[in-house]
């Protein structure tokens, strides 16, 4: 791992940046709402509105495709609109909108809510990942991702307490006071979100020059694809590591809930550290391959628990999910660095947006993927499936030598048509 040259991060865990200051704080209330609807939602939606839960599903997945489809034209917007005043307004957009969860009871209501609130949430996702990447270049412009990553899962932590507390009381206004909370974190965050420093509009586009450059950008469009075949190990320790825990090891369920706290205090403790590496574009992309390693490491000590005892396949479990979740750190920081660094400066916001189409994608193909190799084949199938990451992984390393070898003609038709 290379030397960090960069100026401390935080002080006292706090950090030193004024604008990273605002960000964190801003991301802190929001996730913390966020949070706390996550632990809810279905459960309200089945348990006291009466929906089946297919039907849940239906209005999450039509909600997320809308969200995938406005990712890039969001990024955009924020590029020539401006990403501070788009940010903010699209981060109030996304609390206004959870305030229709109080009334959706309808499943057409409640498709269309979902289609507000994910629509409005990956505009203000597109344009923050764009303002982070345009406020900090190189290797600090990944610590800076990676900090903001620690603050999410600190702060989805926190929001899952209260969701605990709401399940506890479990009374139908308990429920609906988490959605008031979602909503009010957002439009709070929005607010706050007026004192980040304004960023000048992108330029205008030369005549002839595409609006939404990003699509032409061959190489970019690859190294998006193959990221995000590395990025279906989130799907894998999410639909992947319940159903292997209740239908091929010995170990209880309740496990489940201890591997995601593992999960999250280890990357809320040593994400920034672990991303230290991925300052330059192909330092990036090898530590996407060492991450790579280490998840498909994680998941052959995962299948290997299939009919061990009880306390062996616990062990296991957890030395998976520890070796794994190394991986997941290194990796991210990884994929920032190649994002980051291959996207032209003033069209980053479109950029990131379409960065992000790739966990998109891994979010729409893994499920299925990762049921039919680790659940229904067994063992031999995390064996496969770590070996599909590190070949896209290894996959990476000569495409982000293409795409640094084009940066000038792509970074040219962005700037000049």
């Amino acid at each position: 791992m290379t030397s960090d040259p960069l100026p401390p991060l935080t002080r006292r865990g706090v950090p030193i940046d004024p604008t990273l200051r605002v960000l964190a704080l801003g991301t802190l209330i929001n996730r913390a709402g966020a949070g706390a609807l996550v632990t809810t939602f279905a459960l309200f939606f089945t348990r006291e509105v009466g929906l089946h839960p297919a039907q849940v599903g239906v209005a999450l997945s039509l909600g997320a495709l809308v969200g995938m489809l406005v990712q890039v034209p969001g990024g955009h917007l924020g590029d020539v609109r401006g990403p501070r005043e788009v940010l903010r307004v699209a981060t109030i957009a996304t609390g206004v909108a959870t305030l229709g969860l109080l009334v959706a009871r309808p499943l057409w209501a409640l498709i269309v809510v979902m289609a507000l609130i994910n629509a409005a949430d990956a505009v203000s996702n597109s344009v923050r990942n764009g303002y982070v990447a345009r406020i900090a270049v190189g290797g600090q412009g990944v610590r800076f991702k990676a900090y903001l990553r620690a603050i999410t899962n600190v702060a989805m932590g926190l929001g899952a307490l209260l969701g605990g507390v709401a399940l506890a009381i479990d009374r139908p206004w308990a429920y609906l006071a988490v959605f008031v909370l979602d909503a009010g974190t957002s439009i709070l965050a929005g607010l706050l979100f007026t004192r980040l420093p304004h960023l000048e509009p992108a330029p205008p586009r030369a005549d002839g020059e595409p609006r939404l450059a990003v699509l032409r950008d061959a190489p970019f469009v690859l190294v998006t694809l193959l990221t995000g075949v590395v990025s279906m190990h989130f799907v894998v320790m999410e639909v992947g590591i319940p159903l292997w825990i209740s239908e091929h090891t010995e170990a209880p369920t309740a496990l489940v809930a201890v591997l995601l706290i593992i999960n999250t205090s280890l990357v809320a403790l040593f994400q920034v550290r672990l991303s230290l590496g991925s300052d330059t574009v192909a330092r990036s992309a090898r530590e996407m391959l060492r991450g790579a390693l280490w998840i498909a490491g994680g998941f052959a000590v995962i299948g290997l628990t299939d009919g061990l005892a009880r306390v062996a396949a616990i062990a296991l479990l957890v030395v998976g999910s520890c070796v794994h979740v190394v991986g997941e750190m290194i990796s991210s920081g990884g994929q920032w660095g190649v994002s980051m660094g291959l996207a032209p400066a003033e069209r980053q916001g479109q950029y990131q947006g379409f960065a992000g189409l790739g966990f998109g994608l891994a979010n729409v193909v893994a499920p299925t993927l990762v049921t039919l190799l680790c659940i229904t084949w067994g063992r031999p199938g995390w064996f496969v499936m770590g070996g599909l990451i590190v070949g896209a992984a290894i996959a990476l390393r000569p495409v982000t030598t293409w795409a640094l070898a084009t940066r000038e003609k792509y970074g040219a038709a962005t700037a000049s048509g």
